[in-house]
C-alpha cells in the first residue's frame, strides 16, 4: 500500500475478517497506529491500521452489543459502553479489562468519551442521563445529569476541559458544566429530528450538531446561539459529524450514503458530495495528524467486484493518500458496481475512520 500520492482508483482493500456481526463503532488511537471497534457480537477488537491484521484476542466481558468506543488521549486505555448497560475500561496494551464496569445507567449506554487530561469519562446512555465516572477509581462523579427527556445519542467534552455537550432524540443539544454537572445556559434548539452526533471545534468556540431532520447546524458555544443557516444537502438522516483539526471543514456522513465537506466559517458545501458509498455512513472520525498535501478531486470508480461478506465485517480503503482512511463495514448484497466517488479532497483535510451500516 502506497502512501503520499494520489493512487490510481479503486484503492486496493483490505479485508478485516474477526468480528462476526456488525461493526457498531470505531475509533483510531491518537497516533493513528491502531483502530478500536465495538460491535453486536458483544466484544471488542483492535486492529493495526496499516495492515488491517487483528493485534491480540478480542476483548470480552460485555454480555450485550459493543454500542461506542474510545481511546484514552495517552493511547494506553481503551473504553467500551454497551448495552449491557455498563462502561468497561480495558488496558490498549494487552486486552485485559481494567478493575470492575462502571455501573449505574439503567438502560444502554450508547456514547462514551474520555475528557482531554484522561481523568474523567462522560458516558450518555438511552435513560436519559449523562454520567461523568473518575477513570482512576471508577466512580461516579455526582449525580446523572439530567434534562434531556429522551435517550442521550452523543456526548463530547470541550477541547478546555470545562463543558460537556449532549444530543438527544429529544432534538436539543445540551452544554454542561464538567465541574459540576449543572446546566450551562438553556438548551440548543433548532433541530426538527434526532440529533445524533455533536462535536466541538477544536478551539471550543463552537458545536457541531448532525440529525435526523438531514441538517447540520453550528451553535456558538459560548451563546448558544446558531451560527448562519442550517447547513442543508443531504438527503437523509444525518448520522455523524466531525471538525477537521485545524477546524476549517466540517465532515457529515449521511444515511444518503454520502459524505459532505463543509466550510466551517461560511456553511457553504465545498465540491460535490462523496458518492457511491456502500451503505449509509454513521460513524466518522478526524485524525489528528492529517496530511497538508494538495489532493486533485477524485473522480474514480469507488471499486467493484469487493466480496459479500462472511465474516470480514470492515474494509479499510485508502482513499486518496494518507490524508483519507476510510473504513467500512462491507455492502451485505451485490457488489459488482458501487459507483463512483467523487469530490475534492482538499489541503489540511483530516484523515476520516467511518462505519457505515448496510440494510
Amino acid at each position: 500500500m502506497q502512501r503520499g500520492n494520489l493512487l490510481s482508483w479503486p484503492a486496493p482493500p483490505l479485508q478485516w475478517i474477526g468480528h462476526t456481526e456488525l461493526i457498531i463503532s470505531m475509533r483510531y488511537s491518537p497516533d493513528g497506529s491502531h483502530i478500536v471497534s465495538g460491535s453486536n457480537d458483544k466484544t471488542i477488537r483492535i486492529w493495526d491500521a496499516e495492515t488491517g491484521g487483528v493485534v491480540g484476542e478480542p476483548l470480552e466481558g460485555h454480555t450485550e452489543r459493543v454500542t461506542s468506543v474510545a481511546y484514552s488521549p495517552t493511547g494506553q486505555h481503551i473504553i467500551s459502553g454497551s448495552g449491557d448497560r455498563t462502561i468497561r475500561i480495558w488496558d490498549a496494551e494487552t486486552g485485559a479489562a481494567v478493575d470492575k464496569p462502571l455501573e449505574g445507567h439503567t438502560a444502554c449506554v450508547r456514547s462514551v468519551a474520555y475528557s482531554p487530561n484522561g481523568r474523567r469519562i462522560i458516558s450518555g446512555s438511552d435513560d436519559m442521563t449523562i454520567r461523568i465516572w473518575d477513570t482512576e477509581t471508577g466512580a461516579a462523579i455526582g449525580n446523572p445529569l439530567q434534562g434531556h427527556t429522551l435517550f442521550v445519542n452523543a456526548v463530547a467534552c470541550s477541547p478546555n476541559g470545562q463543558h460537556i455537550i449532549s444530543g438527544s432524540g429529544d432534538k436539543t443539544i445540551r452544554i454542561w458544566s464538567a465541574e459540576t454537572g449543572a446546566v450551562v445556559g438553556k438548551p440548543l434548539r433548532g433541530h426538527t429530528g434526532h440529533v445524533r452526533s455533536v462535536a466541538y471545534s477544536p478551539d471550543g468556540q463552537s458545536i457541531v450538531s448532525g440529525s435526523f431532520d438531514r441538517t447540520i447546524r453550528i451553535w456558538g458555544a459560548n451563546t448558544g446561539a446558531t451560527v448562519g443557516k442550517p447547513l442543508e444537502g443531504h438527503t437523509d438522516r444525518v448520522w455523524t459529524v466531525a471538525y477537521c483539526p485545524k477546524g476549517q471543514h466540517i465532515i457529515s456522513g449521511s444515511e444518503d450514503k454520502t459524505i459532505r465537506i463543509w466550510d466551517a466559517k461560511t456553511g457553504a458545501a465545498i465540491g460535490k458530495p462523496l458518492q457511491g458509498i456502500p451503505g449509509m455512513c454513521i460513524q466518522l472520525h478526524a485524525l489528528p495528524m492529517a496530511s497538508t498535501s494538495s489532493l486533485a478531486p477524485v473522480t474514480r470508480p469507488f471499486g467493484c467486484g469487493i466480496p459479500r461478506p462472511v465474516l470480514q465485517l470492515a474494509t479499510l480503503w485508502r482513499a486518496t493518500l494518507t490524508m483519507c482512511s476510510v473504513l467500512l463495514t462491507p455492502p451485505m448484497g451485490n457488489t459488482s458496481f458501487l459507483g463512483p466517488m467523487t469530490g475534492p479532497f482538499e489541503s489540511g483535510m483530516p484523515r476520516l475512520v467511518l462505519r457505515l451500516a448496510t440494510p
